[in-house]
Formats: C-alpha cells, structure tokens, sequence
C-alpha cells in the first residue's frame, strides 16, 4: 500500500485501477442494500419493535395502533438519517480538502471504511425490542456518516483511474457493479438466512433459539455477513490504486483553513462558475430524493404492500438487476448524450413512477412493476451526477469540489427524510411518505432547468 504519485489526468484507463476502484462500489452493496434499504431499516421499521402485547391484538383499534407505531419506527429511521445528513455537511468540506493537500485521499476512504464496517458489525447486537431500537438508529447513523465520508475521497478518485473522455462510461461501471454486488449479497442472504422457504437456514443450522422462527436472528446474522462482504470487497481498491499527487496549496490552514476556504470557494463559484454552484444545490436536492427511494423502498414494501422478509428480498434482487443493467447501459448514453440529458430524463421518470406506486393504493402486483420502473432510473441518476462533476473539476482537487459536492447533497440530506416523516405523521400510514419523496424530485428536476450542460472532451478548469 505504498503511495504512489498518480498522474492528474490517466492518458488511458486502467483497467486493473478500475477493477479494484469498482470492487469498492460492489462491497458498498452491504450498505446501501442491505443496511439502508432492503433489511435493517426495514427491520428497525418492522414489528418486531411494536409492543408485543399490541401486535397481538388484533381487534380494529389494536390494528390502528399498530399502524400508529410502526409509523413512528420509519419517523425514527428518517431522523437518525436527518441527523447524520447535518453531520456530514459539517465535515465534509475539511474531510475533502485535506485529503487532496496531503494526498491521503485513499487513507481517508480507509479509515472511514473501516468505521462502516464497525457500524455494521454493531447492528448484529440490535436486538428485535422496543428499547433497541434508538441504538439501531444511532449505529444507522453513525454508518452514514461514515460511509458518506468515505465517498468524498472515493468519487475523488475517479480521475485517478479514468480518463476524461470515458469517466461518464467508468462511472456508470462502479455504480452498476454496486448494483450487481448487491445482487449477489442478497441472494446469499436470501438462501443462507432471510428466507421462509420451509428450511431453517443458517440460523436454524446454528441451533440459535426460537426466536429465529420470526427472522430475529436471520436478519443479525445476514448483517454480520455484510460487514465482512464491505471489508473484503473493499481491499483491492487500497492496495491497487495509487495515492494522489497532493495538492499543498489545497489545505493550507488545516481544518479551520479549510472552512475558511470553503466559503471563499463558494463565492468565487458565485463570481467566476456560477453553473457548478447550480448544479451543487440540484444534484443536492435531486440526490436526496434519489437516496430516499431506495432507503425507504423497503420499508414501503413491507408496511403498505405487505410483503414479507423473503418478498423484500426478492423485490431487492430484481430491483438491482433492474437498476445495474440500466446503469451499465446509461453510461455509453451519458458519454454520447451528456450526463445533464441523462439525469433530466431519469428524473422525470423517477417523478412519474414515483407518484404510480402512490396511487395504486396497495396493489401488490403494481407495486411490483412500477418499483422495478423506478429501479431503471435510480442508477443512471446517480452514476451521471458523479460523472458530471468529474468532468467540472481541477485534475488533483477532485476531493475539494467533491467534498463540496457531499457538503451541499447532506446539507439538504434532511429534506426527503423530513418530508418522508412529515408525510407519514399527517397521513397516519407509511403509504404517505411517497409524496414527501416525489416532491423533493420534483424540486430537484425544476432546479435542474438552470443547469447547463457540462463540457465535453477534457476536464475543465476550475
């Protein structure tokens, strides 16, 4: 793991660099699909955190008031989610700035790494009881923050292994191996543990007690799989990839100077590139409501439509084919077309898909269709915006204009949760939360209108 200087701008991509740059995205799966998607907010979102003595009543004001708490579960998650969004705003800018001046970008992806990992690992100890339920949400949190620091220098180093011309196609292939990764892990958890197939799967296996007959210790043990699934993944992009050149002039003044610093920056964008401040506070807004399809997608799935742990599951793996193939896909569309066009077009499609699961009540086989719908344009979206701030930076300060880029998105990060936890609070049902995420895209594709399209050929100067 010796740095090594890293030219500012690769004359080709690498594709041992690339392999090992996507491998993060692939082991980042255990995050993004299995802790905040599609299991562990869902299980801190599901019954096993509701009274007992509630659930079992199952007379209409007993079902109401099961409704009520499990309502209260997903305003739980959107503010511990609110909370690590405020967080990361705060940190970012320094996080992302020193590590180009020291050209530690690739250590700061490491130790915030390894601090996801430990997240995880702590959900194995969240126990399926009411008074677990604030810590379940603390260590989601907590890994937020982590994880969303570790992607200021990760999205950073996208410069480091691909060229100017491809980062639109080299982008599109990390975030579509996230995609696939996530397949993979979730058919491993699907057989190993979170299933009703009619075997016990690893847990029964164990001999672990009888609470596994409610997927209590199934879930646990498909986290604790995940933690290993991040660390593993995550190796080759340590060892393989180079260290950045660092960039002195970029940190001068520490963490103070880097705040310092950052308010100079965003008045100068004001002054001199006044599009790259435009395209901050869209993608900021956009990205919120992006993340929120999938952090709450799971809960959706299981509070209004029904669906049981293994069904989550499924949808999950279908879902990601969906978007991973989609993704793969926009990455030659956003080289030809340019990444502005690509994400104008998905947001749209985000927009009216998200308001079909809305008014399909709780038709399960719709949701089916139209989550898949949504899953087609969630990955483009996200795999465009990266690329699109790629081509804008300073080749050796992409950590500085990233950070800023992690610093605007979670400085607006609490909106979709807000409105999420609004929505279901004033509704009285879960099903509400669906327009407080389609407004914040609605917002964000409106924003999007005074964005112009970015430059195409090398990366622009800043």
């Amino acid at each position: 793991m010796t740095a090594q200087p890293a030219a500012a701008v690769p004359q080709r991509t690498d594709r041992r660099a690339l392999v090992s740059w996507a491998l993060w995205d692939w082991g980042s799966a255990a995050f993004n699909a299995v802790v905040t998607t599609f299991v562990f907010s869902a299980y801190l979102a599901s019954r096993a955190f509701v009274d007992p003595a509630l659930v079992a009543d199952t007379s209409a004001a007993g079902t109401a008031l099961v409704e009520r708490e499990l309502a209260h579960n997903a305003a739980v998650v959107s503010t511990a989610l609110t909370i690590a969004g405020i967080v990361v705003a705060i940190v970012a800018p320094a996080v992302g700035r020193l590590a180009d001046s020291s050209g530690h970008r690739r250590r700061s992806v490491l130790i915030a790494t390894i601090g996801v990992a430990l997240s995880i690992v702590g959900m194995v100890f969240v126990a399926p009881s009411q008074p677990y339920l604030v810590l379940g949400a603390a260590l989601l949190g907590i890994g937020t923050v982590a994880y969303e620091i570790a992607s200021v220098g990760y999205n950073a180093m996208l410069g480091q292994v691909a060229t100017g011309e491809q980062k639109g196609r080299v982008s599109a292939i990390g975030w579509a191996a996230g995609y696939f990764g996530g397949i993979v892990l979730l058919v491993v958890l699907l057989v190993l543990c979170i299933q009703d197939f009619g075997h016990p799967g690893v847990a029964g296996l164990l001999q672990l007690p009888a609470t596994v007959a409610t997927g209590q210790w199934d879930v646990r043990i498909a986290i604790g799989i995940a933690a290993v699934w991040l660390a593993v993944s995550s190796i080759p992009l340590f060892v393989v990839v180079p260290e950045a050149a660092p960039v002195p002039s970029a940190g001068r003044g520490g963490v103070l100077g880097a705040y310092r610093d950052l308010v100079r920056d965003v008045a100068r964008l004001w002054r001199e590139r006044r599009n790259v401040l435009a395209f901050l506070l869209a993608s900021a807004v956009f990205r919120d409501g992006v993340g929120a399809v999938f952090t709450f997608g799971g809960i959706i799935a299981g509070q209004v439509f029904g669906f049981s742990a293994s069904q989550v599951i499924l949808f999950a793996i279908a879902a990601n084919v969906v978007a991973g193939v989609a993704t793969f896909a926009s990455g030659w569309l956003d080289d030809r077309f340019g990444s502005r066009t690509i994400i104008t077009v998905s947001l749209i499609g985000l927009v009216v898909t998200g308001l079909g699961v809305f008014l399909i009540g709780t038709a399960r086989d719709g949701f089916w269709v139209l989550g898949l719908a949504l899953a087609l344009f969630v990955g483009p979206v996200q795999a465009s915006s990266r690329a699109y701030l790629s081509r804008l930076a300073t080749p050796g300060r992409e950590g500085e204009l990233f950070g800023l880029y992690a610093t605007t998105g979670r400085a607006a990060s609490f909106i979709a949760p807000a409105l999420f936890g609004i929505a279901v609070t004033v509704g009285g049902s879960t099903r509400f939360g669906i327009i407080g995420v389609v407004l914040v895209l609605v917002v964000g594709l409106v924003l999007m209108a005074f964005v112009r399209r970015e430059p195409r050929g090398a990366t622009a100067s800043r």
